[in-house]
């Protein structure tokens, strides 16, 4: 089973996608923000990025090991004298994001990406059992008896989930009951995901 400590929580997100009963990554249209929202919450709990006012801001000399990781934050640190929103920073080049973190856990033996010639690249998990344990851990935070005494990883993870709706995590039902506790998880880049999400939603059914 491959080591869900290693993941970092772009490619946790991703593995979120995943529906069981079709057998697919699910949220196609919206991993790719997703997984950059992942990125920008990472990055903000380690403290290399912080709020201002709505916008985000670089740490001076923050440094981050891993790949993508490290270029999200060197966007970020580019427009240190114009900070820009989170919902910018989300939708910024989520189509590549979406790719570089499939690319990263095809590495890392979590997917099986089958590419083909005229439609998109089949993507499967290897093991769909690791899978499920990082949904059930997400999920456990709906069920801990207070905040505080859960994963800070699984409560972030779950605020993104629940910002991008994902019914493999939280169902509508859940996502009513439990809304006291999704917007407690629910940080600035979760925030911005949301709006990003709402604002292609209204561009697409407005033509």
């Amino acid at each position: 089973m491959p080591d869900a400590a290693s993941l970092t929580l772009p490619e946790r997100l991703y593995l979120l996608t995943y529906d069981a009963e079709r057998n697919r990554f699910g949220a196609s249209g919206e991993r790719g923000a997703l997984v950059r929202a992942a990125a920008l919450t990472q990055l903000l709990a380690a403290g290399a990025l912080k709020d201002e006012d709505g916008r985000v801001v670089a740490v001076p000399r923050a440094r981050v090991t891993d790949p993508f990781l490290a270029q999200v934050l060197a966007e970020v640190a580019e427009h240190t004298g114009r900070p820009r929103r989170w919902q910018t920073w989300v939708g910024r080049r989520a189509g590549k994001a979406n790719r570089q973190v499939r690319d990263a856990l095809a590495g890392a033996r979590w997917i099986r990406v089958e590419e083909r010639t005229l439609l998109p690249a089949r993507v499967t998990p290897r093991d769909p059992r690791a899978v499920r344990k990082l949904v059930d851990a997400t999920r456990a935070v709906l069920r801990a008896p207070r905040l505080d005494t859960a994963d800070r990883t699984d409560a972030d993870a779950l605020g993104l989930a629940a910002a991008a709706r994902l019914r493999t995590v939280v169902s509508r039902a859940e996502a009513k009951q439990h809304k006291e506790r999704l917007d407690a998880v629910t940080g600035p880049p979760a925030k911005g995901l949301r709006k990003a999400i709402d604002a292609q939603h209204a561009a697409a059914a407005s033509g």
